[in-house]
């Protein structure tokens, strides 16, 4: 009985772990500007286990997929037409995550016309695996994070400002009023975890809003690269 309890007990701190990445997935889709159902993005505990584990309490991470399409304002800044789509999100279930894992996960993403393809692994993705991303840019722009990087949301941290990442008329607008070339801007890069949590892109310029004492409020300006 003992065992059993132990077990049980192990289960419920991997399926809290696993929520807790699963609600940061969620908000970090509904920040981006996909339309997603506030009982979607925060959903309890007792609601998940309810959903996604089995009888014994083990997570069904294969049950966990989803998909969004983008609200208006995601496609107001969008510039590139063709960049416009769906968002699928995938938690991979495998014990390894390769080559064979990634091109699985790109061919299903392009054959079904998400635009972007978010996979969520427990274990660390493969050299391998991360080369067979370029083959499906034309198609979906794919990434991918630990869940253990997701069990807390960077965005929600006190010490984190918040980001605003502008439309490509908002980035024009404010290079001409501070008569800037994009280059003169200081820079953010796109493996920066906010950068990575907004999804942001090469040439993409994020407004960066943080408190102060004196001024209240002052906004500084970063371009991704």
């Amino acid at each position: 009985m003992e065992d059993d309890n132990g077990q049980r007990e192990a289960q419920d701190r991997l399926a809290a772990r696993t929520w807790r990445a699963w609600r940061t997935v969620k908000q970090m889709v509904a920040d981006r500007g996909y339309e997603l159902a506030e009982h979607e993005v925060n959903i309890s505990f007792d609601d998940f286990k309810g959903q996604f584990t089995d009888s014994e309490g083990s997570v069904r991470r294969t049950n966990m997929s989803f998909h969004a399409r983008p609200g208006e304002e995601l496609i107001r800044r969008i510039s590139d037409p063709s960049k416009i789509g769906t968002v699928y999100v995938e938690f991979l279930d495998e014990s390894s995550f390769g080559t064979e894992q990634m091109r699985k996960f790109g061919k299903f993403c392009s054959e079904n016309h998400h635009r972007v393809g978010i996979i969520v692994s427990h274990v660390a993705v493969s050299s391998a695996a991360k080369k067979e991303v370029a083959k499906w840019k034309e198609w979906t722009d794919i990434e991918w994070f630990l869940e253990d990087d997701l069990l807390i949301n960077i965005t929600h941290h006190d010490l984190v400002p918040r980001h605003i990442v502008l439309s490509r008329e908002e980035k024009l607008a404010l290079l001409k009023r501070y008569r800037l070339k994009e280059t003169q801007l200081p820079r953010i890069l796109m493996r920066d975890p906010v950068a990575k949590y907004y999804g942001m892109t090469r040439g993409q310029v994020v407004k960066i809003v943080r408190k102060s004492e004196t001024a209240g409020r002052y906004a500084s300006y970063r371009l991704c690269v």
